[in-house]
Protein backbone atom coordinates (compact mmCIF):
# COMPACT_ATOMS: atom_id res chain seq x y z
CA UNK A 1 0.00 0.00 0.00
CA UNK A 2 1.11 3.39 -0.53
CA UNK A 3 0.45 5.70 1.81
CA UNK A 4 0.37 9.66 2.47
CA UNK A 5 0.09 12.25 5.00
CA UNK A 6 -0.33 15.77 4.64
CA UNK A 7 -0.39 18.36 7.52
CA UNK A 8 -1.19 22.10 7.36
CA UNK A 9 -0.88 24.68 10.59
CA UNK A 10 -1.32 28.35 11.25
CA UNK A 11 -1.82 30.53 14.27
CA UNK A 12 -5.18 32.14 14.28
CA UNK A 13 -5.74 35.44 16.04
CA UNK A 14 -8.59 34.17 18.14
CA UNK A 15 -9.67 31.85 20.96
CA UNK A 16 -10.08 28.58 20.19
CA UNK A 17 -13.88 29.52 21.46
CA UNK A 18 -14.02 31.53 18.24
CA UNK A 19 -12.32 28.90 15.73
CA UNK A 20 -13.39 25.27 17.55
CA UNK A 21 -17.31 26.03 16.69
CA UNK A 22 -16.52 27.03 12.44
CA UNK A 23 -14.97 22.94 12.09
CA UNK A 24 -17.13 21.58 14.53
CA UNK A 25 -20.34 22.25 12.52
CA UNK A 26 -20.77 20.98 8.81
CA UNK A 27 -22.95 23.73 8.05
CA UNK A 28 -20.23 26.67 8.98
CA UNK A 29 -17.92 25.01 6.57
CA UNK A 30 -19.21 27.47 3.59
CA UNK A 31 -17.63 29.71 5.39
CA UNK A 32 -14.14 28.59 4.84
CA UNK A 33 -13.63 25.50 3.76
CA UNK A 34 -11.53 25.83 0.29
CA UNK A 35 -13.38 23.11 -1.96
CA UNK A 36 -17.30 25.02 -0.68
CA UNK A 37 -16.82 27.41 -3.84
CA UNK A 38 -15.74 24.48 -6.47
CA UNK A 39 -18.81 24.00 -7.95
CA UNK A 40 -21.84 26.41 -7.42
CA UNK A 41 -24.40 23.91 -8.16
CA UNK A 42 -22.87 21.35 -5.69
CA UNK A 43 -25.70 19.46 -3.91
CA UNK A 44 -25.44 19.12 -0.25
CA UNK A 45 -27.26 16.86 2.42
CA UNK A 46 -26.79 17.46 6.15
CA UNK A 47 -27.90 14.69 8.56
CA UNK A 48 -27.40 13.45 12.50
CA UNK A 49 -26.29 15.96 14.52
CA UNK A 50 -26.68 19.52 14.84
CA UNK A 51 -22.63 19.86 15.28
CA UNK A 52 -20.11 17.25 17.24
CA UNK A 53 -19.65 13.54 16.90
CA UNK A 54 -22.77 12.23 14.90
CA UNK A 55 -22.63 15.61 12.52
CA UNK A 56 -22.70 13.88 8.80
CA UNK A 57 -22.09 15.88 5.71
CA UNK A 58 -22.47 14.17 2.14
CA UNK A 59 -21.84 15.90 -1.26
CA UNK A 60 -21.76 15.47 -5.18
CA UNK A 61 -20.70 18.04 -7.65
CA UNK A 62 -18.71 18.12 -10.79
CA UNK A 63 -15.78 16.32 -11.83
CA UNK A 64 -13.29 18.81 -9.81
CA UNK A 65 -15.93 18.80 -6.64
CA UNK A 66 -16.18 14.63 -6.60
CA UNK A 67 -18.30 12.97 -4.30
CA UNK A 68 -18.48 11.80 -0.77
CA UNK A 69 -19.43 12.40 2.50
CA UNK A 70 -18.03 13.42 6.16
CA UNK A 71 -18.58 12.45 9.68
CA UNK A 72 -17.52 14.05 12.65
CA UNK A 73 -16.64 10.40 14.97
CA UNK A 74 -14.79 12.77 17.85
CA UNK A 75 -15.14 16.14 19.08
CA UNK A 76 -13.43 17.06 22.34
CA UNK A 77 -14.22 20.74 22.72
CA UNK A 78 -11.39 23.05 22.29
CA UNK A 79 -9.05 20.60 21.28
CA UNK A 80 -9.81 18.41 18.59
CA UNK A 81 -12.23 16.83 15.83
CA UNK A 82 -11.78 14.37 14.15
CA UNK A 83 -13.43 13.72 10.92
CA UNK A 84 -14.23 10.41 9.07
CA UNK A 85 -14.01 11.77 5.31
CA UNK A 86 -14.89 9.46 2.70
CA UNK A 87 -14.65 9.92 -1.60
CA UNK A 88 -16.66 8.35 -3.62
CA UNK A 89 -16.11 9.81 -6.73
CA UNK A 90 -13.66 10.30 -8.57
CA UNK A 91 -11.65 7.90 -6.33
CA UNK A 92 -13.03 5.91 -3.27
CA UNK A 93 -11.47 6.12 -0.42
CA UNK A 94 -11.31 6.73 3.24
CA UNK A 95 -9.47 9.92 4.60
CA UNK A 96 -8.98 9.90 8.28
CA UNK A 97 -8.71 13.53 8.88
CA UNK A 98 -8.25 15.64 12.45
CA UNK A 99 -8.06 19.17 13.50
CA UNK A 100 -6.17 20.08 16.88
CA UNK A 101 -6.68 23.33 18.66
CA UNK A 102 -3.87 24.30 20.91
CA UNK A 103 -3.35 27.89 22.49
CA UNK A 104 -0.41 29.40 21.34
CA UNK A 105 1.09 33.47 22.04
CA UNK A 106 -2.44 35.19 22.28
CA UNK A 107 -3.98 33.06 19.24
CA UNK A 108 -4.94 29.53 18.64
CA UNK A 109 -2.59 27.45 16.53
CA UNK A 110 -4.74 24.83 14.40
CA UNK A 111 -3.62 21.97 12.71
CA UNK A 112 -4.95 20.28 9.67
CA UNK A 113 -4.32 16.67 9.34
CA UNK A 114 -5.07 14.22 6.50
CA UNK A 115 -3.77 10.39 5.88
CA UNK A 116 -4.85 7.95 3.51
CA UNK A 117 -3.63 5.07 0.88
CA UNK A 118 -3.19 4.80 -2.83
CA UNK A 119 -5.37 1.81 -3.27
CA UNK A 120 -6.78 0.22 -6.83
CA UNK A 121 -6.26 2.71 -10.26
CA UNK A 122 -5.02 5.28 -7.12
CA UNK A 123 -1.78 3.63 -6.86
CA UNK A 124 -0.97 4.10 -10.39
CA UNK A 125 -1.83 7.69 -10.49
CA UNK A 126 0.42 8.26 -7.34
CA UNK A 127 3.44 7.76 -9.13
CA UNK A 128 2.52 10.86 -11.07
CA UNK A 129 0.97 13.16 -7.94
CA UNK A 130 2.48 14.36 -4.98
CA UNK A 131 -0.62 14.41 -2.48
CA UNK A 132 0.84 17.17 -0.24
CA UNK A 133 1.42 19.21 -3.13
CA UNK A 134 -2.11 18.53 -4.42
CA UNK A 135 -3.97 19.15 -0.96
CA UNK A 136 -1.27 21.11 0.78
CA UNK A 137 -2.56 24.36 -0.45
CA UNK A 138 -5.99 23.72 -0.34
CA UNK A 139 -4.82 23.29 2.93
CA UNK A 140 -3.43 26.40 3.47
CA UNK A 141 -5.93 28.44 1.85
CA UNK A 142 -9.14 26.89 4.09
CA UNK A 143 -6.68 27.92 7.24
CA UNK A 144 -6.25 31.56 5.97
CA UNK A 145 -10.53 31.04 5.78
CA UNK A 146 -10.77 30.06 8.81
CA UNK A 147 -8.54 33.07 10.07
CA UNK A 148 -11.19 34.99 8.55
CA UNK A 149 -14.69 33.72 9.54
CA UNK A 150 -13.08 33.66 13.32
CA UNK A 151 -12.43 37.55 13.15
CA UNK A 152 -15.81 38.45 11.70
CA UNK A 153 -17.04 35.92 14.81
CA UNK A 154 -14.86 38.25 17.17
CA UNK A 155 -16.55 41.61 15.84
Amino acid sequence: MSTYSVSRSTVIPAPAKDVFPLVNSFREWPKWSPWESVDPDMKRTYSGAESGAGAKYAWSGNRKAGAGNMEIVESQEPDVIRIRLEFTKPFPGVNPTIFTFVPEGGGTRVTWAMTGEHKGIGKVFAVFMNMDKMVGGDFEKGLSSLAAAAASRQA
